[in-house]
C-alpha cells in the first residue's frame, strides 16, 4: 500500500507515518527528513537546501523528486508513506510517474486537518519542550518561519486536495486529536 499524508507543517505527518512503520511495516519516505539530513551533510547541495530552508521556502521539485527516486529503487516492504511530498500539482503529476515507472499505484492520501492557530501553538510548545529538555528546537521551528511556511503550503500545497479528491483518493482526518485517536481515525481511512 503507497500512501500520502497530506497536511501543512506540525500537523503530525511523521508522528503518524512512524506509526505506520510500526503498524504495517511501510516505508516512510519524509522529504522533511531527507533535506534535513542533507542540510546537515556539509555537501554543495546541502548548503543549498540548508538556505532555502533558513529562508523558509520550498525547495525545488528536482531535488525533492531525485531524493523520492533514490529510495523508490530500494526495498518495498509493505509499501511507501509520503510524507511531506508532492506539496505541489506538479510534484503530484511527477509521483504519479515515478510510481507508474516502478510499477506502484497509489492507494490513498489521508489529510490531516488542522487550526493554523493551534498548529502554531502546537509547534511553539515543541521547539520550547525540545530546548527545556536539554535539546535543541529545529531552526524552523520559530513563528515567524512557521507562518511563512503555513503561508507557502496554502498557496502552493492546498490545489492538491482537489486534484486528489477528483481522483478518489482523498481521506479527510482530523490531524489536531490525540495521537492514538488520529491513529484510529487513519488505520479507518485505510481499510
Amino acid at each position: 500500500m503507497n500512501i500520502i499524508l497530506l497536511g501543512p507543517p506540525g500537523a503530525g505527518k511523521g508522528t503518524q507515518a512512524s506509526r505506520l512503520v510500526e503498524e504495517r511495516n511501510m516505508i516512510q519516505l519524509s522529504t522533511g527528513d531527507m533535506l534535513r539530513a542533507a542540510r546537515t551533510s556539509g555537501t554543495e547541495m546541502g548548503k543549498i537546501v540548508a538556505d532555502v530552508m533558513d529562508r523558509g521556502e520550498l525547495v525545488t521539485d528536482e531535488i525533492v523528486i531525485g531524493l523520492i527516486r533514490e529510495k523508490l529503487e530500494g526495498e518495498k516492504a509493505g509499501g511507501f508513506i509520503f510524507d511531506g511530498f508532492p506539496r505541489t500539482l506538479a510534484q503530484a503529476d511527477a509521483l504519479g510517474d515515478l510510481l507508474a515507472e516502478f510499477g506502484e499505484t497509489l492507494n490513498a492520501v489521508i489529510e490531516l486537518q488542522v487550526n493554523d492557530e493551534v498548529l502554531v501553538e502546537r509547534i511553539l510548545n515543541r521547539a520550547k519542550e525540545a530546548v527545556a529538555a536539554g535539546g535543541e528546537a529545529r531552526a524552523d521551528d520559530n513563528e515567524e518561519s512557521l507562518r511563512i511556511r503555513l503561508m507557502e503550503y496554502y498557496k502552493k500545497t492546498s490545489p492538491l486536495i482537489g486534484y486528489y479528491h477528483a481522483k478518489g483518493n482523498l481521506k479527510g482526518v482530523d490531524g489536531l486529536g490525540e495521537i492514538e485517536a488520529v491513529s484510529a481515525d487513519i488505520a479507518k481511512a485505510l481499510s
